[in-house]
């Protein structure tokens, strides 16, 4: 989860600096040209050490670069924000604070674990189960914890959870009091596990349920039995591979995971002007002069406009050649240019518009010019490490929606993970999926995005 203003600085910055807990699908808003710097640290293994992010950051904002220093949850809560805020006050360099949504409130309500009921209690305690290191004694009064009561939210402390509820217990805290962990919060690896105060070391060990984890102590902890919304969708805890370009994947993302979908974008193509810009040119400036103009994908139209509104200030220019177009995202496209769509094939591939126009007159006297409005290239970035991802953890499916996204993704050599199935948007796209090898588990009957995620919906 993010704020709106923390996407319109990412979206702004120069340089972003972000953490291991940051979810990197923010990283899918930065500029093309943005420097993107990971500077994450986990158990045994700091990027950079805490002195050099500071340096780093100054050092950035000192040569007039807008920096972004993108964090997990709130920076100012267990996120070691005021450290570096006071390093760049120190440098005299103007900076702001974006306050974040903390995992400490977001995990436990999207395990529909809330932190305050009025018929359980009226406080809640946050407290860090991972202190300073150079401490020589533990800061934190297990004693007065007990004593206080409520609901207790514990981050960064997986790992000493044991030990930690032995204490809580040897304070007086009752030994059958809820306890759940919340494992990836907000994200479509989002897990909670459910204890009690006696138990849940030994649980925690038994699921091998590791960091990163928000934890909850208190009775409202018995909430998550009838409240957990986000765990019970339907593709919940799958893991699927996006292979759209970056700027398209939006929408089929969007619907995965609002299905809850664990979805990482791994972009195979990009999307850039065709070899001959003049000669597409041509042809759009002389738009008016034919009868018909076929779009045959989103992409085309977006690229035919923006030539046809540098040349034309006004969209009567086009004269009175009647539209085609092939697919509802293709149609509602044009429509976003309040233009008329005027034919509109059922079946949404391109043989379906010869089938109209015979069934119009024939296409014997036809003249058709071909424009290539844009070209497909590899896409050689990995900015939110999706690649990393997938070999580390494998997916249970991958998604394909043009023959370039599989020709562009086997050309990346990666292993294939095990199980992994696949997912065609149509009978184009599988073929060439099929001329490869590949075995082809689900293939959308309607051949656009709301027909692929059904699909997909319909196989789980």
């Amino acid at each position: 989860m993010v704020t709106l203003r923390a996407k319109e600085c990412i979206e702004r910055a120069d340089v972003v600096v972000y953490d291991h807990l940051a979810n990197p699908e923010m990283l899918g808003w930065t500029r093309d040209d943005a420097e993107i710097i990971y500077a994450g640290k986990k158990a045994g293994e700091h990027a950079l050490s805490q002195e050099e992010i500071n340096k780093l950051l100054v050092e950035k904002a000192s040569a007039g670069k807008e920096v972004v220093r993108l964090k997990g949850g709130d920076p100012f809560v267990f996120g070691r924000g005021a450290e570096e805020a006071k390093a760049i006050v120190d440098a005299g360099i103007a900076f702001e604070i974006v306050p974040g949504i903390t995992s400490a409130i977001a995990g436990p309500a999207y395990a529909g674990i809330p932190v305050t009921h009025r018929a359980e209690n009226s406080h809640v305690t946050f407290f860090t189960g991972h202190e300073d290191p150079s401490k020589t004694k533990s800061a934190i009064d297990y004693a007065a914890l007990a004593r206080l009561g409520g609901t207790q939210v514990m981050l960064m402390g997986v790992e000493r959870i044991e030990g930690i509820a032995k204490e809580m217990m040897a304070n007086g805290v009752r030994r059958d009091l809820p306890v759940a962990l919340v494992r990836w919060a907000t994200t479509g690896r989002q897990a909670t596990l459910i204890g009690t105060l006696e138990n849940i070391g030994r649980r925690v060990v038994e699921a091998e349920f590791e960091a990163p984890a928000v934890v909850v102590f208190g009775d409202v902890v018995a909430l998550h039995k009838d409240l957990n919304w986000y765990e019970r969708r339907p593709l919940s805890g799958k893991r699927i591979v996006v292979t759209r370009t970056r700027k398209q994947a939006g929408a089929l993302t969007n619907q995965l995971r609002a299905l809850g979908a664990d979805v990482f974008e791994l972009p195979t193509i990009r999307i850039e002007p065709p070899t001959d810009l003049r000669e597409f040119a041509e042809l759009v400036q002389d738009a008016h002069g034919y009868d018909w103009i076929v779009f045959t994908s989103p992409n085309g139209v977006d690229a035919f406009f923006e030539i046809f509104y540098k040349l034309y200030d006004d969209a009567r220019e086009i004269g009175g050649a009647k539209i085609a177009a092939i697919g509802p995202a293709t149609a509602q496209r044009v429509r976003d240019f309040r233009l008329h769509v005027d034919l509109q094939p059922e079946e949404f591939v391109a043989e379906s518009i010869i089938r109209e126009f015979q069934k119009q007159g024939g296409v014997e006297n036809l003249r058709i010019d071909e424009a290539f409005a844009y070209r497909t290239v590899p896409e050689t970035r990995d900015v939110t490490g999706a690649r990393r991802r997938l070999l580390e953890e494998g997916a249970d499916l991958i998604t394909f929606t043009s023959s370039s996204t599989v020709e562009n993704f086997l050309a990346l050599g990666l292993p294939w993970p095990k199980g992994m199935k696949i997912a065609s948007i149509g009978p184009i796209t599988s073929k060439t999926a099929r001329d490869r090898g590949l075995k082809i588990d689900i293939e959308a009957r309607r051949h656009d995005i709301e027909g692929l995620v059904e699909a997909i919906r319909n196989s789980w």
